[in-house]
């Protein structure tokens, strides 16, 4: 199956050539395909925080670069060019306050950096960990992809239905996808009739996005607004929901696109199956639970205007990013590291022990 999957790899959002890392600019897709040059780690924090590039597996690689981008300024202005670069690590962490991975890639980055021997190259030291960093993600979204399309074929095996929300596909990470990466792989295993994607107000990832995405692939998809997805589930015969994750607290509880929370609500009703694909650097074991995760929200605006323009009534806006779906409503996680059904505390510790998948 992993040859199948690395034949369907077509769409990628991230591309390092020559020291110079270019971002495909999401925000403009699907109508056109731009790419943003970032040499400077101001390009990547602002680029990260104005959307170019979104989905916190991509967001974490993108930071991982501009360490590397921040490293080579620094050393140019000469002095104590590693505490300089601690300015550099601030700017790249408030970019996204909710992204685990961001965070993972810049402390990655920063202990490659600790670890520096004196007859090291620097800039050949965390550039080769920034790559390290990218194909990891890339392997995990593969092995990831035939972990959940096992699952789908021991629950249900025939052609079905499933609903997705946001972008979770190779726009968002390293390669394959997380949720979007098992939805395609069970299309290449001919178990997906048909997939229903969320349009995810107000930036409409799933609209612009993972329409787009599947439909570049030729799998079948019907876009829908967000508040039509119970509907889906009680007339579609829809049989998985299947979403990515931003952040997992330690007791399963998971942080994702707004609206998520909802669709768990609406799954364990209708009897839907909810599967959350993430890789295990999603994870955060030193929040307890998803109360202690930091939640972004957004200016208003984005809500009150379209190109400008304001929609009516000048009214107040509630922007949340995120949302927070309890462990007791996600029926399994997956991960590279290995399948958790019903998640708990004890089930994350114990995952989080394992360096490979067992």
């Amino acid at each position: 199956m992993r040859d199948r999957l690395l034949a369907a790899e077509k769409v990628k959002a991230i591309d390092w050539r020559d020291g110079v890392l270019y971002l495909l600019d999401q925000r403009s897709l699907p109508f056109e395909e731009n790419w943003i040059a970032c040499t400077r780690v101001a390009d990547v924090a602002e680029a990260i925080g104005s959307m170019v590039v979104r989905g916190a597996p991509v967001i974490g690689i993108s930071a991982a670069y501009g360490v590397v981008l921040a490293a080579r300024a620094r050393m140019a202005e000469g002095g104590d060019w590693q505490a300089a670069l601690e300015a550099d690590f601030a700017l790249l962490t408030e970019a996204r306050p909710t992204a685990a991975n961001l965070f993972w890639a810049l402390d990655r980055m920063r202990d490659r950096l600790g670890r520096l021997k004196e007859q090291a190259e620097p800039l050949a030291v965390l550039e080769a960990e920034a790559i390290a960093i990218h194909e990891s993600d890339r392997e995990a979204n593969l092995t990831m992809a035939q972990l959940g399309v096992d699952l789908i074929r021991k629950h249900q095996g025939n052609a079905q239905a499933i609903l997705t929300h946001c972008n979770t596909g190779a726009l968002a990470t390293g390669g394959f996808g997380t949720a979007l990466g098992v939805v395609r792989g069970a299309y290449i295993e001919g178990m997906v009739e048909r997939v229903y994607a969320d349009e995810t107000r107000p930036w409409l990832q799933g609209s612009r996005l993972t329409a787009w995405e599947l439909a570049c692939e030729g799998i079948p998809v019907t876009l829908n607004v967000d508040s039509a997805a119970a509907h889906i589930m009680k007339t579609k015969g829809v049989t998985w929901v299947i979403v990515g994750a931003d952040c997992i607290a330690a007791n399963g509880d998971v942080a994702n696109k707004i609206g998520t929370y909802q669709l768990a609500v609406c799954a364990m009703h209708h009897g839907v199956r909810f599967m959350v694909v993430a890789p295990s650097s999603i994870i955060d074991m030193s929040l307890a639970s998803g109360d202690d995760i930091p939640m972004e929200e957004r200016d208003k605006r984005e809500l009150l205007e379209i190109g400008g323009k304001g929609l009516g009534a000048d009214v107040d806006a509630f922007n949340p990013v995120f949302d927070v779906t309890p462990a007791d409503l996600i029926d399994v996680i997956v991960t590279e590291k290995g399948i958790i059904e019903r998640p708990d505390t004890a089930k994350l510790a114990q995952l989080m022990c394992r360096k490979r998948l067992h």
